[in-house]
């Protein structure tokens, strides 16, 4: 492991992370339970989805999900998903829709394996084993239900519908700017930025736009690289770009990105 992989964060957050996780699951609850019933229902099987995923530090964690698609899906070897896979199920979809799939993280930010705000949880086959020295940084923090990265790309399953390779679609125009964002995440951390995060989190699912405008705030406010507010407004499409820390050259060859 790098060694300059650290524990990182602030006073409070460990204290943020439980006090929100017990409210929004004890007012989730009937929700949550509903759609776990919906799902066991149309196939009589778990719920549940346990995902392996990295952990901080590297290590490894299970990440517990209502599970929206068929049972075994994981055995296919794609990890990216677009809206159009066919793995989703009916209820899947609404599940997805509407992010129910992320509030059983909760019950992981109670037993500490992640947190409410933090670089969303990767893969580490075609995710965390393709990092550059610099994206490792993002394991320097728990992982998290919530970020810059998902209020910009909460409709990546969108972005990657029709593409032919879902994998490599997702390193070429997604990646590199979720890990910029969650690398700015790691450098600005603080409880105001996540209660901001949060606050984002949920105006996107009722005015995408609004969130948008609130991130790139943010990102002005702290002096972040113009391209990367750019890309964060959503209005142009994404461009392929090397992760941060990559050389451009050497990568646009190597993996195809538009460099």
């Amino acid at each position: 492991m790098n060694s300059a992989i650290e524990n990182r964060g602030y006073p409070l957050k460990r204290l943020f992370d439980i006090g929100m996780s017990a409210g929004v699951l004890a007012a989730a609850s009937p929700l949550l339970l509903g759609s776990m019933f919906a799902v066991w229902l149309q196939d009589y099987h778990s719920p549940f989805y346990k995902a392996p995923r990295v952990a901080r530090g590297g290590g490894n964690f299970t990440m517990m999900k209502v599970r929206s698609m068929v049972v075994n899906a994981a055995k296919s070897g794609v990890n990216s998903t677009g809206a159009d896979d066919r793995r989703i199920t009916a209820v899947g979809h609404f599940i997805r829709r509407w992010k129910i799939d992320e509030l059983s993280q909760f019950l992981n930010v109670l037993a500490g394996s992640m947190s409410v705000v933090g670089p969303r949880p990767q893969v580490r086959h075609w995710g965390v084993d393709l990092y550059t020295d610099q994206e490792m940084q993002l394991l320097s923090v728990r992982p998290g239900i919530t970020d810059l990265a998902s209020i910009v790309f909460s409709d990546e399953g969108d972005i990657l519908a029709g593409a032919p390779h879902a994998d490599l679609e997702y390193n070429r125009v997604i990646r590199p700017w979720k890990s910029r964002l969650g690398l700015f995440y790691v450098d600005n951390m603080s409880l105001a930025l996540d209660l901001r995060i949060v606050w984002l989190t949920f105006l996107a699912i009722i005015d995408k736009r609004a969130a948008l405008n609130g991130v790139a705030a943010i990102l002005e406010r702290r002096g972040a690289e113009p391209m990367l507010i750019d890309v964060c407004r959503r209005e142009q499409p994404l461009p392929a770009y090397p992760p941060p820390g990559a050389d451009a050259i050497e990568t646009g060859a190597s993996a195809g990105y538009g460099v």
